[in-house]
């Protein structure tokens, strides 16, 4: 599948990102939300193989002042997964 985002960062309203990485595209969420959570106590990470529809929830992060929902800022089937963000 190819995507049609540019090589600089496209957000959401909602603070999630995606960037062109190579054939693939990157997604995260923005430092602003990062540093509104605060300390994270959990992240739920689609699987591998899930296909993702453009603002659609696919995950969620829990800190220990909420729990946010991450919708996806762009369509696709996940390819890969940020193994270091899964809190055990």
């Amino acid at each position: 599948m190819r995507y049609e985002v540019p090589d600089e960062c496209r957000y959401l309203e909602t603070h999630e990102w995606a960037r062109r990485a190579g054939d693939a595209v990157r997604v995260g969420i923005t430092d602003f939300a990062q540093d509104e959570l605060g300390d994270v106590v959990f992240v739920e990470l689609p699987a591998v193989g899930d296909e993702l529809d453009r603002e659609a929830e696919f995950g969620v992060v829990e800190s220990i002042k909420a729990v946010s929902e991450v919708y996806a800022p762009v369509s696709g089937e996940v390819t890969a997964v940020n193994e270091a963000l899964r809190i055990a």
